[in-house]
């Protein structure tokens, strides 16, 4: 009974405090109805689909959306591109297409454990920057499956490093992240300033988060190494049940297609003449197709069965909330709040801006708070102000503390999905944050204190 009352109280703080700050009645309600939402699915998680049907429903009697603007704003762009991709994911599990890869990464790491799960986590790292974080992380997530059923340990462990290396890597490059594109296009930099500024904090990060997560998982890991012995000892002596089973050539070529369409989709639109990002999304569609044809009479089984229908309702109804705010004006009014961090040091607004940016990513969302900032910046560099540093720190802050919470990042809500959809365990906040806390601040402050460092090389 207390969880509904402190929900009840925290809409009720909510709503009164927005009033106060000066917001208008149709922006306070929004605000309330975004975070009333926010609050829902990290207090009741298994139930955040009713909070956000309930919220977006009050929006539409309010008056505060309709039907034209629920479809500007629910990113549909998205919703699409991951029902592809699940779809995509589950043709390759179909053809245990993951097995035989879990069977490598044993193979080459010696069936060590620490060994496997930083590989686990450098691939999903590298996949995150060359692709991007959603992709990277059904690919990742299909291994890391195949691999706690195989071995027989609990996968929310395994889940939680894949998912914070994910996060990590999505910053490496302009095409991780839809906020690493935003910054490109406002900001003017390019692959290259990513690969100069942004990767090798990246890989930094990585290093610092494999360690921490290896001395916080001990136990964990001393498990996963003693049962990937005793799976090497009761394979054929010569460890042939390994080293030999055979990728299928029908999905491995179906991988690498979608892999290479992902990653040269920039100059396939250039070689087509279509908009930006057009192959972005075709590429999984094309995918989805080719997978339904091959499956034939079990396709619909696929889309029915494989796609996760309730995560990516959620999708659908957050992402619709989330521009109600802008539509409303909240992020112009919010932007008048913060312009004063321009009066501060240099060095010290950079820490302020990394933080402020990484702890609305958190708890409501990246690219909400990544857009807000970009107004801000903009504004700043007006009054004659170096923003170059504070466009790193906002790309740092909106992906490293991503790793912070459940809702953190769009990564992280699709893996939570695959794992619950198929009844492979259960996650509170209270665990997420745990870890979360490990894997959010000291990669942040470390990436922080090094563009300090750097900030007379930035202009």
């Amino acid at each position: 009974m207390r969880k509904p009352l402190a929900y009840l109280a925290t809409t009720i703080v909510i709503l009164f405090f927005s009033r106060i700050a000066g917001f208008n009645p149709a922006q306070s309600l929004s605000l309330t109805v975004f975070l009333s939402i926010i609050a829902g699915a990290i207090m009741f998680w298994r139930f955040r689909v009713a909070f956000a049907l309930g919220g977006v429903a009050v929006l539409f009697a309010a008056g505060l959306l309709d039907f034209e603007h629920f479809i500007q704003h629910a990113n549909l762009d998205v919703v699409i591109f991951l029902i592809c991709m699940m779809i995509v994911i589950g043709f390759l599990e179909e053809r245990r297409f993951f097995e035989v890869l879990v069977d490598r990464l044993m193979r080459y790491s010696g069936n060590r454990a620490h060994t496997t799960v930083f590989l686990l986590m450098a691939l999903s790292a590298l996949f995150a920057a060359m692709v991007d974080e959603v992709t990277s992380i059904l690919f990742m997530m299909g291994i890391a499956i195949n691999m706690a059923s195989r071995l027989e340990v609990p996968l929310i462990p395994l889940m939680l490093m894949t998912v914070f290396a994910t996060n990590i890597g999505s910053s490496a490059t302009v095409i991780g992240n839809p906020v690493g594109v935003m910054i490109a296009f406002a900001s003017g930099y390019g692959f290259s300033d990513f690969l100069r500024w942004s990767t090798p904090l990246a890989v930094l990060a990585l290093i610092v988060i494999a360690g921490l997560m290896m001395i916080y998982f001990k136990p964990y890991l001393d498990e996963v190494d003693e049962k990937m012995k005793k799976t090497a000892l009761a394979a054929e002596p010569d460890g042939s049940d390994a080293l030999h089973r055979k990728i299928d050539p029908i999905s491995l070529t179906f991988f690498i297609s979608i892999i290479g369409g992902l990653i040269f989709h920039t100059q396939l639109e250039y070689i087509l003449h279509l908009p930006k990002n057009t192959m972005l999304l075709g590429v999984p569609m094309i995918g989805a197709a080719i997978a339904l044809l091959i499956e034939n009479v079990r396709a619909r089984e696929i889309v029915e069965r494989r796609v996760d229908w309730w995560t990516i309702l959620f999708f659908l109804l957050f992402f619709t909330s989330v521009g109600t705010l802008k539509f409303t004006g909240v992020t112009t009014v919010l932007a008048q709040y913060i312009m004063p961090l321009a009066s501060l040091d240099p060095i010290i607004s950079l820490f302020v801006v990394g933080y402020v940016v990484g702890m609305l990513s958190a708890f409501m969302d990246n690219i909400l708070a990544v857009a807000l900032w970009i107004a801000i910046l903009q504004d700043m560099a007006s009054f004659g102000v170096n923003v170059a540093p504070l466009w790193w720190a906002v790309l740092l802050g909106s992906t490293y503390l991503g790793n912070l919470t459940i809702i953190g990042s769009t990564a992280n809500i699709v893996a939570v999905g695959m794992v619950e959809k198929q009844r492979l365990g259960h996650i509170t906040l209270k665990e997420w944050i745990k870890a979360g806390a490990l894997a959010s601040f000291p990669p942040l402050t470390l990436g922080l204190l090094l563009l300090a460092l750097q900030t007379p090389l930035m202009v």
